[in-house]
């Protein structure tokens, strides 16, 4: 067994290792803005939050976020242990194979890749029917909506190239006025009162088991997803070690508190009684409703504009996330060398964002020919197919967690190591069970539910299955592979 070696502070040393270190000016507020950017809250206040309330039949969607939170900021404690630990930007592959092995390792890598790029191309659909409605809205134009998804994708293929930073940038400004545009219908609704005042009900841990509670909590973790991209830009960070914890920490606290902010003020502004059901009657245009009934017309026309930018804003944060993951990946040997390459001037992996962009070219195309409705099916089936494959990571992770440090850091405080890794995994898996119990619903219908979940399940096997074949036809290479990584006390990497 060999010990673990860092990519981004090694040296080159032959065909397939980087050429040039990545941009290292990324602080905790860049990272947090590419992570909230990724959750795009404008899009979750207009699309997620009204489903939590039609779905669980309850007011009580404040305390689903709270919840998820709690849940959230405990696997953050393993998490963020393991960012020290284990110094590598491939997150939760690159955890799972420090405690379970390289197999798991690299069938989480798989099913990691599968999840994202399926978000990634169900953000475009959605991407290009928001921007297809507001240029027939204002424009008087009436257009498909691949025709703005693949001008958007131009556009994000040119960012995704050059350095982080300029991403980040963009990121930043779309995220403070998405940003403002909530906060500024929150505060109109509170400030006057709302259809019958100020109520508790929304608050009341007894309201939140009326109807059905797994549905409204199971939307309330969707609305999370993109948050444990904060590791994935380590490589790029100032001080990955202070930076990470920290911008993973204040990621979940502000996302969270946004979104239970928002819920409730929603909860008022319809009124908490009938918020499950003039939710479910118009979920699409709750908050747009809102913002003209509390703020005014001009405000409802800057939600409706935004939440194109605020879309725009998540499917760059994606892009640059699958473009790193595929980097570290080919670092450890289980994709070809040349996506680990770093451009010389942009310090960015840009080869490897090149590919993610074809990719997404591809995939898109093929929906296209297969005729699929890019809300009903491509949106809806793929965001719900990534939220389900990134708990299933979450909650490996976890376990590798507890493993990790039973293994090689057995001095380790408890509550890190143990306790706060059980506690997550018991949350999440609550979660999972929930989702994949009322994924039909997720989805659409049961056999799309079968395929994608049989689908998820393939992705992770194969990997697996193809990392132990290398293992017993090729044991050379195999020693090679994930071997780009090292722990904080040179601790030997599993096998």
């Amino acid at each position: 067994m060999t010990a673990y070696s860092d990519p981004q502070t090694a040296e080159p040393a032959g065909p397939g290792e980087k050429t040039a270190l990545l941009h290292r000016g990324l602080g905790v507020g860049s990272i947090v803005f590419m992570v909230i950017a990724a959750v795009a809250p404008l899009g979750a206040a207009c699309a997620v939050l009204p489903l939590v309330f039609a779905l669980s039949g309850n007011a009580a969607a404040p305390l689903y976020f709270l919840s998820a939170v709690v849940v959230l900021c405990i696997f953050a404690v393993g998490f963020t242990l393991m960012s020290r630990r284990v110094q590598n930007a491939g997150a939760f592959y690159s955890y799972v194979q420090a405690g379970l092995g390289k197999i798991s390792g690299a069938g989480t890598a798989s099913l990691a890749l599968v999840s994202y790029y399926l978000l990634l191309i169900g953000l475009y659909a959605l991407l290009g029917v928001s921007a297809a409605a507001v240029v027939d809205q204002y424009l008087g134009l009436t257009v498909d909506w691949w025709v703005p998804a693949f001008a958007f994708l131009i556009v994000v293929a040119l960012l995704g190239y050059r350095d982080i930073e300029v991403s980040a940038k963009v990121l930043g400004v779309a995220l403070v006025l998405e940003a403002l545009v909530v906060l500024v219908i929150d505060i109109a609704i509170l400030a006057q009162g709302g259809v019958s005042g100020f109520s508790a009900q929304p608050l009341d841990p007894s309201h939140a088991f009326d109807g059905t509670p797994g549905l409204g909590l199971m939307f309330a973790f969707f609305a999370f997803i993109g948050f444990e991209a904060t590791a994935v830009f380590r490589s790029e960070a100032t001080n990955p070690t202070r930076t990470i914890p920290r911008a993973t920490y204040i990621a979940v606290a502000l996302i969270g508190t946004m979104y239970a902010f928002t819920s409730y003020s929603i909860a008022i502004g319809i009124g908490a009684d009938g918020a499950a059901a003039v939710s479910g009657a118009d979920p699409s245009n709750v908050v747009q409703n809102l913002a003209t009934q509390y703020v005014g017309t001009a405000m409802e026309d800057a939600v409706r504009i935004l939440l194109v930018t605020s879309v725009f804003a998540c499917v760059l944060s994606f892009h640059n996330v699958v473009a790193r993951y595929q980097f570290n990946l080919a670092n450890g040997k289980l994709l070809p060398g040349f996506l680990g390459e770093v451009h010389p001037k942009h310090r960015a992996p840009s080869h490897s964002s090149v590919v993610v962009t074809v990719m997404s070219v591809v995939v898109l195309v093929l929906m296209l020919l297969l005729g699929l409705d890019p809300i009903t099916e491509v949106y809806t089936w793929f965001s719900g197919a990534a939220t389900l494959g990134v708990i299933a990571l979450m909650a490996l992770t976890s376990i590798s967690v507890i493993a990790f440090h039973r293994r090689y850091h057995a001095d380790t405080p408890l509550w890190g190591s143990v306790l706060a890794p059980v506690l997550s995994l018991i949350g999440l898996g609550f979660v999972l069970y929930m989702i994949v119990r009322n994924f039909d619903l997720l989805v659409g219908t049961n056999a799309a539910a079968t395929a994608i979940l049989v689908a998820l399940a393939a992705s992770f096997v194969i990997g697996a299955v193809v990392t132990a074949v290398t293992r017993a036809r090729r044991p050379d290479r195999y020693a090679e592979l994930l071997e780009n990584r090292r722990t904080t006390e040179g601790r030997p990497s599993q096998d």
